[in-house]
């Protein structure tokens, strides 16, 4: 089977391309790329006009499945990220079961090659349960599938555990991924501050992310080992992984398109569609948030898609569940809030979106060379149009992007030189 991709710009971080090309693909692989390639194709797709880069990757997400299907199963899920130009996804282990065993990881891997959509590269719990009481066996885990480790939403707040976790993860090559949250101090339901008072609700002290993150630093530093800080959203925690990384440090960290996209204040507009963990800062933090991407302080963007059902997020605000949707909005956010704003180019876009995952993740994608598997993301960065509950994809609907116009629209996805989603015949 011949793929050809006809006149359109590729955009590559690592080979530093950004450029009119044709690309063909053989069954999974890119087999040329060239000003104009006249070989005759099984298909072909024109991308006049079009952006070519290489396959997303989305190192945090939520799939809900097992356990929680009535939110988002792993096949709307796949659905939803592909549409969002997504080819490679990595679901947190806050399942029920949870992955912290090899058994239930294979399951999930099982089901996942079932859909066969996209690429999907679990986390297992750093825990068992995710309780924070007993680790798991991480070269099992490892052997069974798992890409990293993390107990996501319960972070490891016994800090000895945590350092072992971290030695062992590191043993095995891999990382874990520390949702920052200082329990203590965490109370309450939008970001502490004016919103919050003039809400009457309690607000989250940004030190609750702040203290954790220090902590994954100094373990990291101390004993010489990677250490992943997920979705920072604080001038501070920037601040002080860009420290840590001058003086050597194996720390990198990840943040979300909220984060640059909107402040505390859209929880005015759009409620509980708004509310997420960590919460939405203030504007002296989104623009910091710009700003490590800028530098390279933050390695990636990730969606932290968590979809949860509308009679849930129907709730007050303090009683709502944390989280939103993110895999069919993050492409529109970066190009409306990093690229048009002049804050970064698109090839930074790729560094951060397709390049940096795959080198965190150790996994050969990221890049569109010849000999390469065929992970590609065809998208219109000008189109236009108003962000509609009908238009989503995901089984959830909670979205503080609904009813904005966004710019930007994903036509076509291809993982392992199959196109999984093309905008007008669906998957």
């Amino acid at each position: 089977m011949n793929l050809l991709l006809k006149n359109g710009t590729l955009i590559d971080y690592k080979t530093n391309t950004f450029e009119k090309y044709d690309i063909l693909i053989e069954n999974d692989k890119i087999i040329e790329i060239a000003k104009d390639i006249t070989a005759k194709a099984d298909k072909m797709i024109d991308c006049t006009n079009l952006n070519i880069i290489p396959g997303m990757i989305d190192m945090h997400c939520h799939l809900r499945e097992p356990g929680f299907e009535y939110k988002e199963t792993i096949e709307t899920g796949s659905r939803s990220a592909v549409a969002g130009g997504f080819t490679t996804i990595c679901p947190m282990p806050n399942t029920k079961p949870t992955p912290d065993s090899a058994i239930v990881l294979q399951k999930i891997l099982e089901q996942a090659k079932k859909v066969d959509l996209c690429n999907i590269l679990p986390y297992a719990a750093v825990s068992k349960g995710e309780k924070g009481e007993e680790l798991v066996d991480f070269e099992e885990l490892k052997k069974a599938g798992a890409i990293a480790f993390s107990d996501d939403g319960m972070p490891v707040e016994n800090s000895r555990m945590m350092r072992q976790a971290m030695i062992e993860a590191d043993k095995l090559g891999t990382f874990v991924a520390s949702h920052c949250e200082e329990k203590s101090v965490s109370e309450g339901a939008i970001n502490a501050g004016k919103v919050a008072e003039k809400l009457g609700v309690e607000g989250v002290l940004p030190e609750a992310e702040e203290i954790m993150a220090a902590r994954e630093i100094v373990i990291s530093e101390t004993n010489n080992i990677r250490g992943h800080i997920c979705h920072i959203s604080t001038k501070t925690t920037k601040n002080m992984v860009r420290d840590a990384k001058k003086r050597g440090v194996k720390i990198t960290c990840e943040t979300c398109p909220h984060y640059f996209s909107f402040t505390v204040d859209e929880v005015l507009t759009s409620g509980t569609n708004a509310k997420m963990n960590p919460p939405l800062r203030e504007e002296k933090d989104r623009k910091a948030i710009i700003e490590g991407l800028k530098e390279g302080t933050i390695d990636c963007i990730i969606t932290d898609h968590a979809p949860h059902s509308e009679d849930e997020k129907e709730k007050e605000l303090s009683k709502s569940p944390n989280g939103i949707i993110g895999f069919e909005t993050a492409l529109p956010a970066e190009i409306m809030n990093l690229i048009d704003t002049k804050e970064l180019t698109y090839l930074d876009l790729v560094r951060l979106t397709s390049f940096n995952p795959a080198k965190l993740l150790k996994i050969d994608r990221g890049t569109i060379e010849v000999g390469k598997i065929a992970d590609i993301t065809i998208f219109d960065p000008n189109e236009e149009y108003i962000y509609t509950k009908d238009m989503i994809v995901s089984k959830s609907k909670n979205s503080p992007f609904i009813g904005k116009k966004l710019k930007g629209k994903v036509k076509y996805t291809i993982v392992s030189g199959k196109v999984v989603y093309d905008e007008k015949e669906g998957f």
